[in-house]
């Protein structure tokens, strides 16, 4: 790992641990952690699982291996889930991605294991490993993984699918398949040799295993051979169980809509045996840890260890952790007779943590606001506190990022006789670096390949975020012992509602540039505005917005002056855009927004992330704005929207000229008569999954279609999770798990004079042409025959899928179901998506066509 990120932190992997990062507040180490901290000492064993996405791991396993086991326990993702869907927000690709680490994240904290990646993307669903090993790059991930696995040197590995042929998603077995071929290429000293540096050596797991999943495993199955463990169990240190934990780590996957119970019952996993070292033995049939040795009898130079750890277990007084210091000050003198680098080096550090929660520490370092650009100054405090009777002494505070400030400081934090603790503060004034970069996730600060997130520092390979740039370090010293703490800077405030809060002092542009669109699209070639706001990162900052305009289109005015007088004051300017080519049609193009301050050419947007389960998210897009001209011929423009979760597609609509109106319940409780005034009414993807009383509201849906009104209802979905029962259109179909994965995939046009594809927008193959990361998914696989199927689709090797687009009338009117990828093609802005779109708005010619 990069040199910063295992400098000392007060960090406990138990039940309730928490990181010491500008997210949330410094730990505290309550009696129960300090307790369970004390015998992990003990331990010396590693499980590494191993699985594709965020939200594939097993919550239960891990919470039962970081707090029962009380081995080091983590989770490799391959990838950060940014290809699937979300039900909280708009978010989608790499802002979903850095939202599902972050709940990642967030399910560690309580499970207690620790997060690691690869730089696969997550592009959408795959239906074949074959397919996901190509796109991502199966070797570089493969170097990913086995930089993973020697830098975190497990016993065992774990994956959550099989490497076999299976019912799945391609990504995950895929991961399977990674898993096997990593377990020997991390032992092999000639596999990415230049690695072999700084105490990273080659690894070599004692165990594979495939943790079974539970639908993996047929009813009457033979399981005889396979490891049986029961995760599920009660730790009464902590007053929790296994399954406790593992639900409420489970349900940080909010954004995919994972939220489960708790289970207090036993929770029986199988586990089956995929690769060995040395010949099969009766390990294979018995534990979990058979031929692991978990003490320190496997360590050389280890035999002084557990007698020190033994005492420290059994002296521990819960009223009086301060009592431990002595054991723990020998407990760490003897490390050093540990032959071992890598254990060493880890139980030091757990020691030490476990030093400063006895003693009492509690230091922080903040700010007095969440931003600060470059080359600016901002005022940081650092403080600490000591609440224990045993004398510490705060030696020196540093700001390492921070050139010519003070960086020694002596104060005494709690006094050597005891009594009350005594709390020190320093304020400072630092200039931030002139180069110092913009905060923004390490793995989007350049723009990824198809498959593979780009990363410039490969230190950084595997680590769920970058630390911090801005830190403060402050060294204590315990019983004569010093201890260096790093702390983020974070800005602190109080929220009326949610209390005191913390957020990361983010460092940002002079300026950000934001349009106030990436897509516009020219039906027509008239003339459109541009809005783009400028956002100050620091006072008095004048400059000039520009453009940088592709061949054909022309922005007026081509420039303006700007001023913004105040740190984080706000300026808007509007701008004509249109194609000016004057020999025929213009192409597609990008436009670039530019911001030229002091030599500067500044051209991107702060973006911020904000959900209530994870810390607010701060990431840099391009001030891009997509011109695509298109062909699009509109019927009726007045459209009622039922949004589903994280629905772009109104404003999308809008974009191209339709009056757009967001409905909600409230629309349906009135009646199918309030509706009549929208010519077509467009049900937003997942609309019925996610709303009870759009469920409950057929009889007045089916009602407005019978009356004239055109129903156009997007993709659902239908499995053992979530059934939906719920009728959607005037007759019944069925949905299915069927999908066209391909986006490049031949579109047939069944009915080449269906209305869908002519009318009012006469539909050509090239309006297939762009689509971005599939076809289309969740297509109904049944269907009465009254509905119309005017395309089919299929993925390469499959049969022609049909299910894609339902098209019938009813009474007056029109309904439509789709499972084609509207929610990603229209704010995409792919413009045969709009076509067709708008063909399914028409209804075949409008409210009275039959």
């Amino acid at each position: 790992m990069p040199p910063r990120l295992v400098v000392l932190t007060l960090t406990f992997v138990t039940a309730v641990s928490a990181s010491a990062s500008a997210a949330g507040p410094p730990p505290q180490p309550n009696a129960a952690q300090i307790a369970l901290g004390l015998r992990k000492l003990g331990v010396v064993g590693s499980v590494l699982y191993i699985a594709a996405h965020p939200d594939d791991e097993n919550t239960a396993l891990l919470a039962y291996l970081a707090n029962g086991a009380l081995v080091r326990a983590g989770y490799l993702s391959v990838t950060r889930g940014d290809g699937g869907q979300n039900l909280i927000g708009s978010e989608q690709g790499p802002e979903l991605g850095l939202i599902r680490t972050q709940e990642l994240l967030a399910a560690r904290r309580i499970d207690g294991a620790e997060q690691f990646f690869t730089r696969a993307r997550d592009f959408g669903f795959s239906k074949s490993p074959e397919e996901t090993l190509r796109i991502w790059g199966k070797e570089a991930v493969l170097a990913d993984m086995v930089t993973v696995i020697r830098r975190f040197r497990p016993d065992l590995i774990v994956t959550r699918f099989s490497p076999g042929p299976a019912d799945t998603h391609g990504h995950h077995t895929a991961s399977a398949i990674l898993a096997m071929e990593a377990f020997r290429a991390a032992a092999d000293p000639h596999f990415h040799a230049e690695e072999l540096t700084g105490g990273v050596t080659p690894w070599q797991a004692g165990r594979l295993l495939w943790n079974r999943s539970s639908w993996n495993i047929k009813p009457g199955e033979d399981l005889s051979g396979e490891i049986k463990l029961d995760v599920g169990g009660y730790n009464p240190l902590l007053g929790v169980s296994y399954g406790e934990m593992a639900a409420d780590s489970r349900s940080m996957h909010k954004s995919q809509g994972f939220g489960v119970a708790r289970s207090r019952a036993p929770t029986i996993e199988y586990f089956k045996a995929l690769a060995e070292v040395g010949p099969p033995s009766k390990k294979t049939a018995g534990g979990l840890f058979d031929g692991v040795d978990l003490s320190w009898a496997r360590i050389g130079g280890g035999a002084r260890i557990r007698p020190l750890v033994d005492k420290l277990v059994a002296k521990f007084d819960p009223a009086a952790p301060s009592a431990s210091i002595a054991g723990l000050l020998a407990l760490d003198a003897a490390l050093d007779t540990v032959a071992d680098a890598g254990w060493r080096a880890l139980k030091r550090r757990e020691v030490r943590e476990l030093l400063l929660a006895c003693a009492g520490i509690f230091a922080e370092a903040t700010a007095p606001d969440f931003r600060a650009a470059p080359g600016t100054e901002i005022e940081i405090a650092a403080s600490a506190v000591g609440r224990s009777p045993v004398p510490v002494q705060l030696e020196e505070v540093r700001f390492p990022f921070a050139a010519g400030a003070d960086k020694v400081v002596h104060a005494l934090v709690a006094p050597k006789g005891g009594g009350a603790a005594t709390a020190f503060e320093i304020k400072r004034s630092v200039r931030l670096p002139a180069d110092l970069a913009p905060s923004t996730p390490y793995w989007l600060e350049t723009p990824p390949e198809a498959g593979l997130y780009r990363i410039a520092d490969p230190a950084l390979v595997g680590a769920p975020e970058a630390p911090s740039k801005l830190e403060v370090d402050f060294t204590f010293a315990v019983a004569g012992k010093k201890l260096t703490v790093v702390r983020p800077v974070a800005y602190k405030w109080t929220d009326p509602v949610m209390g005191e809060r913390l957020r990361p002092l983010e460092v940002t542009p002079l300026v950000s540039v934001a349009p106030d669109t990436a897509v516009m699209l020219f039906p027509g070639g008239a003339a459109k505005t541009l809005g783009v706001r400028l956002l100050a990162g620091a006072p008095s900052v004048t400059g000039t917005l520009r453009f940088e305009a592709p061949p054909g289109w022309s922005v007026t005015p081509p420039s303006v002056p700007f001023s913004l007088a105040a740190k984080g004051s706000e300026a808007t300017f509007s701008f004509q855009v249109a194609a000016a080519g004057k020999n025929g049609p213009v192409a597609a193009g990008t436009l670039r927004v530019v911001a030229d301050v002091d030599g500067r050419h500044l051209c991107r947007e702060v973006v911020r992330i904000e959900h209530a389960h994870i810390p607010i998210q701060t990431l840099l897009l391009d001030a891009d704005v997509h011109l695509v001209p298109i062909d699009l011929q509109t019927g009726g423009k007045k459209v009622g929207y039922f949004p589903g979760p994280g629905d772009e597609v109104p404003a999308a609509l809008r974009g191209v000229g339709y009056d757009v109106t967001l409905l909600g319940d409230e629309a349906l409780a009135v009646g199918a008569g309030a509706l009549a005034r929208f010519d077509a009414i467009v049900i937003g993807v997942r609309a019925f999954n996610t709303s009870e009383r759009l469920r409950a509201a057929h009889t007045t849906l089916m009602a407005y279609v019978e009356a004239g009104g055109v129903l156009v209802s997007q993709y659902n979905t239908n499995n053992r999770f979530a059934p939906l029962a719920t009728p959607i259109g005037p007759w019944p179909f069925d949905i299915s798990q069927k999908r066209v994965t391909d986006e490049t995939a031949a579109v047939t046009f069944a009915s080449p004079k269906h209305p869908a594809l002519t009318t009012p927008n006469a539909l050509v193959p090239q309006d297939f042409d762009g689509w971005v990361q599939e076809r289309g998914l969740y297509f109904p696989d049944k269907w009465d025959p009254k509905y119309e199927t005017p395309l089919s689709m299929h993925d390469p090797g499959e049969a022609p899928l049909f299910g894609g687009l339902l098209w019938v009338r009813a009474g007056k009117g029109t309904f439509v179901y789709t499972g084609l990828a509207f929610f990603r093609q229209l704010p995409a802005g792919v413009p045969g998506a709009f076509r067709l779109f708008a063909n399914l708005l028409a209804g075949g010619a409008g409210r009275h066509a039959r």
